[in-house]
C-alpha cells in the first residue's frame, strides 16, 4: 500500500511491479512508485530529474524524517566526468552550512548505486513559480535576493564558485525558504586550470565568462541578478530568436532597466539589478554584502512606499467622517 501523491488515498499496488516503477492511482490515475529501499532510506515517489540523475522524496527509516535521495544514473558510472560532477556537488554543499543552501547528509554507494541524501526542498522552484506567475512580487524577488546572496557569499567564504545560478536551481522548501542547489559544476576560487567548455545558462550568464576571461565571483553575481530580473519582470534580461543573438546581447546590448519594462517597480529595486548586470565586472558590486545592503535598502523603501499607499486608501472613521454619527451609552 502506498500513498498517492495526487488525491491522498492509501491505494494497493501489484507487489511483481519493479522498484521505481509507476502504475495509475486506482482513484484518481496519478503515477503511483513501487518504493526502492536503499539502506534506511525508502524511496517513494520522484519529485525532479535531470542530466545527472533523478531526485526522490524518501523516508529516513533510523531518524524518521523526510529526505531528498539523489540516485546517479547508472549509465553515467563508466563517465569520469560526469562521476567528478556528482562528487564535486556532494563534497561543496557538505562543506557549506547556509540556511539558504541544501543540506547534504550523507552520500553512499549500495549495490552498485551511487546516491546522495539532502534536505527536502519539494515546493517547486523558482522556475516553475515564474512559469506559473508570469512575475513575482517585488517584496518575493528581494527577499530570495538577500538570502540568496547571503548564501553565495558563504559559498565565496569557502572559495567556492557555484557557476550556474538561474531560477531552476533555486528550490523552495515547505516553509518557503530559497535554497540553493546544484553544486555540479561549482569550481574552487583558487584554481588555475584551463577550461575549454564555457560553464553556465545563457539567459543569466556573464560577459566575461562568454569572452573567456578569467570568471570569479562577480560572474555568480550577475547571473543572480539576472536571475532575479527574470522574476521581477517576467522577462529573461536579454531577449533574441537565437541562443548566439542571447549570448551576445549579453556583451553588447544595453540592458532595459526592470522598472521600465514593468513601471511599478521601484526605482532603488531596478537600480541595484542593473548596476549588478553592469557589462565590466569591476562596474558591479564590489561584493555580496554591498549586494544584500542594496537590496534590503530596496526593500525598507519598498514597504514604507507600500505602506504610505495604504494609508492614503484607509478611510476616515470617527466623528470626522461624512455620514458617520457616533453615540455614547
Amino acid at each position: 500500500m502506498v500513498a498517492c501523491g495526487g488525491c491522498g488515498a492509501k491505494v494497493f499496488i501489484a507487489s511483481d511491479i519493479a522498484p521505481l516503477a509507476t502504475t495509475p492511482c486506482s482513484k484518481c490515475e496519478y503515477p503511483l512508485m513501487m518504493p526502492l529501499r536503499l539502506r534506511q532510506f525508502e524511496l517513494l515517489s520522484p519529485i525532479a530529474s535531470g542530466g545527472m540523475g533523478t531526485v526522490y522524496r524518501a523516508f529516513d527509516t533510523t531518524l524518521e524524517r523526510e529526505v531528498a535521495v539523489k540516485l546517479m544514473k547508472r549509465e553515467l558510472l563508466e563517465d569520469s566526468q560526469a562521476l567528478e560532477g556528482f562528487y564535486r556537488e556532494a563534497r561543496a554543499c557538505a562543506a557549506l552550512n547556509h540556511t539558504n543552501i541544501i543540506h547534504i547528509y550523507t552520500f553512499d554507494e549500495f549495490e552498485g548505486q551511487l546516491f546522495l541524501v539532502m534536505e527536502l526542498a519539494d515546493r517547486g522552484s523558482l522556475d516553475g513559480r515564474i512559469e506559473k506567475e508570469q512575475r513575482l512580487p517585488e517584496l518575493d524577488v528581494l527577499d530570495i535576493g538577500i538570502k540568496v546572496a547571503s548564501a553565495l557569499d558563504t559559498a565565496l567564504k569557502h572559495n567556492l564558485l557555484h557557476r550556474d545560478i538561474k531560477p531552476g536551481n533555486i528550490l523552495f522548501n515547505a516553509e518557503g525558504e530559497p535554497k540553493l542547489v546544484d553544486f555540479g559544476l561549482a569550481r574552487n576560487t583558487e584554481s588555475e586550470a584551463e577550461e575549454e567548455a564555457i560553464w553556465g545558462t545563457p539567459y543569466y550568464i556573464a560577459p566575461e565568462k562568454i569572452m573567456r576571461e578569467r570568471d570569479d565571483f562577480l560572474s555568480d553575481l550577475y547571473s543572480l541578478a539576472g536571475t532575479l530580473y527574470h522574476a521581477l519582470t517576467g522577462h529573461v534580461p536579454f531577449e533574441a530568436p537565437s541562443i548566439d543573438e542571447v549570448v551576445a546581447a549579453h556583451i553588447h546590448t544595453p540592458l532595459t532597466p526592470p522598472n521600465v519594462v514593468i513601471p511599478e517597480i521601484t526605482n532603488p529595486t531596478s537600480d541595484a539589478l542593473v548596476r549588478s548586470m553592469a557589462k565590466r565586472p569591476e562596474n558591479r558590486f564590489q561584493s555580496y554584502d554591498e549586494l544584500v545592503m542594496a537590496l534590503t535598502a530596496s526593500r525598507s523603501q519598498y514597504l514604507i512606499h507600500h505602506f504610505r499607499n495604504q494609508a492614503r486608501t484607509v478611510p476616515q472613521t470617527g466623528e470626522s467622517a461624512p455620514g458617520k454619527r457616533w453615540w455614547r451609552r
